[in-house]
């Protein structure tokens, strides 16, 4: 049967600023975006070796998600079936697109293409996680929050779902943005519910 959602947690990588439920937990402005990654993601105690060799996009839709999930989801809380992921963003792989294709002008480098399609993030993800819910990665012009929370909604209502990873992930060059939620069917103590407003209200304390 349909029924509320809440959003347990959010998580956004902006402007050199990681933030998790509006309190900022790393700050490193004005660093190229690779550098600020790996900056945050040793500064903030996470230990995934796989990290290094991942392309911009997933670096920080990882780093995000990591930073989103710690202490928010204990290990083996649910199956791996009953958590789903949905992302979108504007660009899709262009980042590792463009880069791939400077590597064709020379040797062309299978470490790049792997990185060619924009849902190879939710793979990096459910790797690390064991996660094998439903998932879904959308190319949109904007974050299209409405289509978002009704997708996100239809997933758990009719899925064997019980949380789902959703948000924007996004990076061209040096312009990034990471805005993620963990939803839930279960509310915690003050919990806020997944709404086109909350989503919106964390989008835009996340762009300033």
């Amino acid at each position: 049967m349909p029924g509320q959602k809440y959003i347990s947690a959010s998580c956004s990588v902006v402007h050199g600023i990681v933030r998790k439920n509006d309190k900022v937990l790393y700050k490193e402005e004005g660093s190229p975006v690779n550098d600020f990654l790996l900056s945050a993601y040793k500064q903030l105690g996470i230990d995934y070796p796989k990290f290094y060799k991942m392309d911009s996009l997933s670096k920080l839709g990882f780093l995000a998600t990591e930073v989103l999930l710690k202490e928010n989801m204990e290990k083996g809380k649910y199956t791996p079936e009953e958590t789903g992921i949905v992302f979108a963003n504007r660009n899709a792989s262009l980042d590792a697109d463009l880069n791939y294709w400077e590597s064709v002008k020379n040797i062309p480098s299978p470490a790049l293409f792997v990185y060619t399609l924009p849902n190879i993030i939710i793979g990096e993800i459910c790797i690390r996680h064991n996660f094998k819910g439903e998932n879904a990665f959308f190319v949109q012009e904007q974050f299209d929050i409405p289509f978002i929370e009704f997708y996100v909604n239809d997933l758990m209502d009719r899925h064997n779902l019980a949380a789902c990873i959703c948000g924007w992930i996004d990076i061209v060059g040096e312009e990034y943005a990471a805005i993620v939620y963990l939803v839930e069917k279960e509310g915690k103590e003050n919990p806020v519910l997944f709404t086109k407003e909350n989503i919106n209200h964390i989008y835009e304390i996340a762009n300033g």
